[in-house]
């Protein structure tokens, strides 16, 4: 047989999405027998794969699937070398067939997913191979599925690729529509701002103690500044996180504020009609 040829190079790179090069050499070793060309990449594929996996997978994309009636929605990370190869429409498919795979069996773990069978391979072998054609080293690192018998899941992927969030709320069957486009709408919100608890009562002590000081710190700053300009001064907050505004705490500003009317000389008997903007301005603040 001939080899090589521009017809066979664009056909081999068809079916398997390698470099032309590489076409052109499988072709030219196999006397431009396509089955055998292929086969040839496929085994030479795993080498280049192995040969890849100690490169660091840093970059990559977070993909999410809902299924069609709400029910079971599936996040997965799949990470690459490079940005550039995040970007190639080999891997974006990569990422979505992956996806679905992890929703079909359910797996949680990566160990699990390399024990899995895809497309009739094993999923180690068949994500060797994409490494080999895609040219670098392509890790599955976390994966996700929610799913729900009495609500509904939904989820949404920030534009950069690299953000995912998935859903799941209880709802009555009549509203199950406008409960998954309610969730689809909060997840964008929790993607753009990266909340890491779903209440404010969920929020670490010690991590509200933390961000307490530090604010209460750059508002005194400011004042410094805003003095030094002759401004107005702004108000620094005793507390920053609603979980700090406790019955106590409501209850020494309530005592506070009556301390200071009593001292203006307001009489007592209209405490009760200016105290209650004060305590609800003290919360806002």
């Amino acid at each position: 047989m001939a080899g090589a040829t521009p017809k066979l190079i664009k056909e081999l790179r068809e079916m398997t999405g390698a470099g032309m090069l590489d076409c052109k050499n499988a072709l030219n070793e196999t006397d431009g027998d396509l089955e055998k060309a292929v086969q040839a990449l496929r085994e030479a594929g795993l080498g280049k794969a192995a040969k890849k996996a100690g490169n660091v997978a840093a970059e990559g994309l977070v993909s999410v699937l809902v299924n069609a009636d709400f029910s079971k929605a599936t996040m997965v990370e799949i990470n690459s070398q490079t940005d550039f190869v995040a970007k190639n429409d080999n891997f974006i498919k990569l990422t979505q067939d992956v996806t679905a795979h992890v929703q079909a069996t359910g797996v949680s773990e990566t160990e699990e997913l390399k024990k899995t069978t895809i497309n009739g391979q094993v999923f180690e072998e068949y994500l060797n191979e994409k490494i080999a054609t895609i040219g670098e080293n392509i890790v599955a690192r976390k994966m996700v599925t929610l799913s729900t018998n009495s609500g509904v899941v939904n989820g949404y992927v920030h534009s950069n690729g690299r953000v995912g969030v998935i859903l799941a709320a209880t709802c009555d069957a009549s509203v199950k529509d406008k409960a998954a486009a309610l969730l689809k709408s909060v997840a964008m919100h929790a993607s753009a701002m990266k909340p890491t608890v779903i209440s404010y009562t969920d929020l670490d002590p010690e991590f509200v103690e933390n961000e307490n000081r530090a604010i209460r710190a750059e508002i005194e700053a400011e004042n410094d500044e805003l003095k030094r300009l002759k401004k107005p001064l702004k108000n620094i907050p005793d507390f920053v996180s609603k979980s700090q505004l406790t019955d106590e705490a409501i209850a020494a500003a309530k005592a506070k504020f009556e301390a200071e009317l009593k001292e203006q000389g307001k009489p007592e008997k209209i405490w009760a009609n200016i105290i209650p903007g004060k305590i609800e301005r003290y919360i806002t603040d």
